[in-house]
């Protein structure tokens, strides 16, 4: 595996955290319902610098779906892609949207109206939930 893709398997391989509710709690919304908008586009961009990360977030928001190349930071510094891969793995999960890597150089975010389907493939360590 390249040092892109064990940077993005460091980030993702946190797994997501779920929280289950204690008994006698209401169970708490993760994030507000979004309402779907009237157009939702399908955009490829790439990951220059960490500046881009707010771009990133602002398209979320506006109900996009994006496919991220972070190839071009990667150039730059594996460590950035660390910050702005985990940075954007908080904002997504923080509105209820999704996010998978695609493959060693690409990254998916999706609005809170939108899942990533995975699939699992077995491993000698067990299965590894992959986009397909």
């Amino acid at each position: 595996m390249s040092k892109l893709g064990e940077a993005l398997g460091k980030v993702f391989g946190k797994g997501r955290k779920t929280e289950t509710p204690v008994a006698g709690e209401e169970e708490k919304p993760v994030a507000p319902v979004t309402p779907v908008p009237e157009k939702v586009y399908l955009k490829a961009l790439p990951l220059r610098d960490l500046g881009d990360v707010e771009t990133i977030k602002q398209e979320v928001k506006s109900g996009n779906v994006l496919i991220l190349k972070v190839s071009p930071l990667a150039k730059k510094s594996i460590d950035d892609v660390k910050t702005a891969v985990s940075e954007l793995l908080e904002f997504t999960q923080l509105v209820g949207g999704d996010i998978a890597r695609l493959g060693e150089e690409r990254v998916v975010i999706t609005p809170s109206f939108i899942k990533i389907w995975r699939e699992k493939t077995a491993t000698a360590g067990g299965t590894l939930p992959t986009a397909a």
